[in-house]
């Protein structure tokens, strides 16, 4: 068990989780269930610094998974609208637990690795609902978040009866340069699928690290926080103890 967990529970009136290759222009389908990116950037929504890594540990499903397709008119690149259907999930509901690492890649900040300041950072920003606007996937899908206990809500689930459920082969995320812990993402944008299964409502995330399934994208080199692009800790000390 993680000493800097954090659960919440999500909702909202829609939401649209889909891999970033289907989201280029025309249609759009959501996926069932919320991918590890979108929860992640959630999480980042809620509360986020450069020191630490967030974690999403597990998703438990409350609600029902429900679809609902509209008529978009989306910008074209080229200029103007044009007619596309987006298919949402509705009325959802997810129960979250998650924790952070340090950012190992970011030596230059580990003056800042103090665990207790940036876990109770976190937990104050959860009950005052993020520090900024809550999506679910997309920005037209706006989101709310409250504090929650995880393994209470087991049996909220609806599909706490069923034993396993399995989702196939699903987008999980993208690793960039500066979060990059395998020796061959180093230095790249890599984008990352799995094979989820959900067992009594909750998915079991794997690592990051962990997909064996992966390819990268492009090269991509990390910014490093340093003079004179970076000043100090003095900027985020005075926005936390605003907080």
């Amino acid at each position: 068990m993680h000493e800097n967990r954090v659960e919440f529970e999500v909702s909202g009136d829609y939401a649209l989780f889909s891999d970033p290759v289907t989201r280029v222009g025309g249609e759009k389908c959501t996926y069932q269930v919320p991918t590890y990116e979108a929860l992640k950037g959630i999480l980042h929504s809620v509360y986020w610094k450069p020191t630490l890594i967030w974690v999403v540990d597990a998703v438990r499903v409350m609600n029902p998974v429900q679809m609902e397709t509209k008529g978009m008119k989306p910008a074209k690149y080229s200029g103007g609208n044009e007619l596309a259907y987006y298919t949402y999930l509705k009325k959802v509901r997810y129960q979250v637990r998650a924790h952070f690492e340090w950012n190992e890649n970011r030596k230059e900040l580990k003056e800042d690795w103090n665990e207790n300041k940036h876990h109770n950072i976190a937990k104050r920003m959860i009950t005052r609902g993020g520090r900024r606007d809550i999506f679910l996937g997309t920005r037209e899908c706006q989101g709310y978040v409250e504090p929650c206990d995880f393994d209470a809500g087991a049996r909220e689930s609806a599909y706490y009866d069923i034993e396993e459920l399995a989702f196939g082969f699903m987008y999980h995320g993208i690793t960039y340069a500066d979060e990059a812990i395998r020796v061959e993402d180093k230095g790249r944008m890599t984008v990352r699928f799995w094979r989820p299964v959900m067992k009594r409502g909750v998915i079991q995330f794997v690592r990051p690290e962990d997909c064996s399934d992966y390819r990268h994208i492009k090269e991509m080199e990390m910014k490093n926080f340093n003079y004179p692009n970076f000043s100090g800790l003095s900027e985020f000390i005075a926005e936390e103890v605003a907080d």
